[in-house]
Order: structure tokens, then sequence, then C-alpha cells
């Protein structure tokens, strides 16, 4: 254990964006099938499903906006062509479009690569840690107890904080004395200093070459580190990330954790299915993801930013290489437990959403299939602000009958939500049953989930842009 000055940053970004390479005695490891034509053959395949995704939800977009003609001239005729056509497109068209998308991708998904390697590699884990000593002896534990082949070192950054984190984490040296292989070490950070310089101070003194970050209060299952690294052995070379899975350990507390349970096990993972698909995951969330090292010092480390992890995740992609996702490496979050934290919480997000557009615009021109991802998170803004703005007071006045803003057409979006809610509750089932992971399930917040949560976090999303753009101050978390 050692105390440490937070100040010596990670060598900066290089000057120019090159393209993604990777250098050491691992090079040859990674993407073990890595002949020509296998690789074309899975990029025409990703090509041909993304292209026959595309044409569905074009189509549908098509088929809403005709059946809703007469929709939109009457609330033109009310307010203004330009205005009527600017609402109907952020509360129908668009996220028509979006779920038919995420409909056929689903339903089309290319088989998971995966592969064990010849030799398991060494692994860094960094835990940073801010006041969580109520937690960290359970995250400690569950770590010592994993059974992955390779060599694991477990490195804490308490980040100045307040309470006993230091010494709690200190004091769980005997979780790891039975395995060699496994070593603890604790640091502390002399005093507090945002997330992305413990992370950056943690990679500084990581020995390995694959750094896996999880949160101080998340729980891995047995073979989540094995799953990580057979998916990153088998994809590309020029992959630097890994997204895991993340499902929330504490689903019952209370009505808002009902309802996160279902946006974890349904709506994120199948955002992350998607994008993975096409090698373009635009965050990978540091409650568990594996990384490159040497793709994290050529992008500078964690930024020290609101959404450092989506950041990050961009400047992977800005400069040439892929992010995927790991959908059975599975682990266990601690989800904020009050509306107030959850809507903090979705701010952030919100806010690194915004961060992200702004440092990395040039994405928006990337010729890659990912780019459209970019785009969509782009729309998710106006979405947001037109769902707040005019659907929720649409609704309201349609209660007293009135259908100027929430009219029949808007229920075209439900079939394709239904359906693929559908899909993915049998993906992620399956999956369950394949790793043997038992999972609790709250229906009554799947009906809130669906039907309520929208409502407030929706607005929340609309407050973390606003909040961004007036420069509120950023919070460790």
């Amino acid at each position: 254990m050692s105390y440490t000055d937070p100040t010596t940053p990670v060598p900066p970004p290089p000057a120019q964006f090159e393209t993604a390479t990777y250098s050491g005695p691992d090079r040859r490891a990674f993407g073990l099938r890595r002949e020509t034509a296998y690789w074309r053959k899975r990029a025409i395949r990703r090509s041909t499903i993304f292209s026959a995704s595309l044409a569905f939800a074009t189509a549908w977009m098509l088929f809403s906006l005709w059946l809703s003609l007469p929709w939109l001239n009457d609330l033109g005729e009310l307010s203004h062509p330009a205005i009527a056509l600017t609402v109907l497109t952020f509360i129908a068209y668009v996220p028509g479009f979006m779920n038919a998308f995420l409909l056929s991708t689903l339903a089309l998904r290319p088989s998971v690569l995966k592969q064990d390697p010849e030799q398991w590699p060494a692994l860094s884990i960094l835990v940073a840690a801010y006041n969580e000593e109520a937690l960290i002896a359970n995250t400690l534990e569950n770590l010592g107890g994993l059974t992955y082949p390779g060599v694991v070192e477990v490195i804490v950054i308490d980040d100045g904080s307040k309470d006993d984190t230091f010494a709690n984490a200190d004091a769980c040296q005997h979780f790891f004395a039975g395995n060699p292989n496994y070593t603890l070490r604790v640091e502390r950070m002399k005093r507090n200093s945002g997330k992305a310089k413990a992370l950056n101070h943690g990679l500084e003194i990581a020995s390995h070459q694959l750094i896996i970050t999880i949160d101080a209060d998340t729980l891995l299952e047995p073979g989540s580190l094995r799953s990580m690294v057979t998916h990153l052995y088998a994809s590309p070379p020029q992959t630097a990330a890994i997204a895991g899975a993340i499902l929330l350990a504490n689903p019952m507390e209370s009505w808002a954790t009902r309802a996160q349970q279902w946006d974890y096990f349904h709506g994120i993972s199948a955002v992350k299915r998607m994008q993975g698909n096409f090698n373009g995951t635009l965050v990978a969330q540091g409650a568990f993801s594996l990384y490159r090292r040497d793709a994290l010092e050529q992008a500078g480390g964690w930024p020290d930013t609101v959404g450092e992890d989506i950041v990050l995740t961009w400047s992977f992609l800005r400069r040439g290489y892929t992010v995927r996702h790991a959908e059975d490496a599975v682990a266990w979050t601690h989800a904020p437990e009050t509306w107030g934290a959850l809507s903090r919480q979705r701010k952030r997000w919100a806010r690194g959403m915004i961060e992200a557009l702004a440092i990395h615009k040039s994405l928006l021109a990337k010729p890659r299939l990912s780019t459209m991802f970019i785009y969509w998170n782009l729309m998710f803004i106006s979405i947001d602000l037109a769902f707040t703005l005019a659907f929720i007071p649409g609704l309201l006045l349609a209660v007293f009958g009135i259908y100027w803003l929430a009219g029949p057409i808007t229920l075209l979006v439900l079939p394709l939500a239904a359906l693929w809610n559908i899909v993915i509750y049998r993906i992620q089932s399956r999956m369950l049953r394949r790793n043997d992971i038992e999972m609790k399930r709250s229906w009554p917040g799947f009906v809130l989930f669906a039907f309520i949560y929208p409502f407030v976090m929706q607005p929340v999303s609309v407050w973390g842009y606003l909040s961004e753009l007036f420069g509120r101050k950023k919070e460790w978390h």
C-alpha cells in the first residue's frame, strides 16, 4: 500500500490520429483467425445485416409517414408545417426507425466470436473507489474468489476517501492469499482528484498489457474474466476494448431499482448487442470493461470529464480502433435506489454524451458502419426534447380528447417496441441459462419500465443536456 500524488499525467495522445496498430510480443495473439478471406467474409456479413436492417427501418418510417399525412396536415394548420414535421419526426418517425432497426439487427445478429488463447494472459484490474467503505470488501472478496487461469493483479485506488475505504480494502489481503497468481495492491491518493485521475494512476502502476476496470460496488460472475479474454482473442486485431454486460445486483430494493433492472436487461443490453454486431460499441463502461494498454496510452488515458468512459471510447473509435461487446461477461452493479439518485446518474450520462459529441465531432464524418450510431445518439437529444416539450403536453391534451400532439399514429411505435422487447428477453434469457446465472425478475417493475420510466428519464436527460450547455460543475462518481 502507498500514498500517491495524483499530479503526474499519463503520456499525452499523439498529435495526429494514425491508423490503429499494436506493438509488443503478444501482438500475434489477437485476431487468431486473421487470414484475409475470413475477415472479409465477416465484414461482408456485417454489411449485409446492416443494409437489410437499414432498408427495413427506412421502409417502416416511410410507411408511418404515409399513414400520418392527414395528422401532419391538421397539425400544420394548427401551428406551422415546419413545426408539425419537426414534432412528428422526433415523437413518431425517428423512434419508429430506431425500433425497426434494433429489431432487425437482433433478429439477424451474426454468430458470437469467442476463442480460448493458447496461454491465458495476465490481467490488471483497476478499482477506483471514493467513499465505498460499505461495499469495497464484498467487491474484493468476489475478485479473490474468481477462477481465472492466468495471473491477476488487483489495484484499488482510493481517491482520497473521507471514510474507511482505504483501511477496509487493505484488510482484504487474505482473500487473495490462497491463490499465488492473484495479488492485491491498495493505493491512496493524497487528495480527492476525480475518477479519471484515479484510473490513470492505476494505469501507470499496472504491470500488465490487458487492463480491466470495475466499479467499487461491482461483483463479477465466475466466468466473466475468461469470457472477456475469449471475446478479445477472437476479435479483429484492431480491437481496443471489450465492454462487459451489466445487470443489477439490487433489483428488489425499491421501485426505482425494479424499473432499472429492465433498463439494463432489455434496453441497454439490446443497444450494446446491436452496436457490438458492427464493431462500434459506443461505451466501454467503467463498471466492467477490458482495454488494451497500448490503445489506452495512445488515447492519453481517461479524460477528466463527466463521462470519462464514453469520451475515452469515442477516442478509440476516432483513432480507427474497434470496440466490441461481450454479452456473456456478466457483472452485477448496485443501481441508485431512489428516483433522485437515479436522476442525478442519468443526468451525468446525458452530460457525458454531449461532451463526447463536442470533443469527437469529427466521428460524424467517419466512413464506417458505426457512424450511424453516433448520429443515433445525436438524435436522442432532439427526441428527448420533443418528448419532454411536445409529447408529454400532448398526452395531457389527449386526456381531454384533443389529439394535436399525441395522436393514433404514435401507437405505431408500440408493436415494434413490443417485438424487440420480446426478442431481447429471449436472447438474454438463453444467455443466462447457458451460463447458469440466476436473476430475479420483477414483472411489476417491467410495467413501470415500459409505461412510466420514459416520462421520468427523458426529462432528466434534457436536464443533463442543459447542465452541460451551461457548464454546471461535475461530480466524482
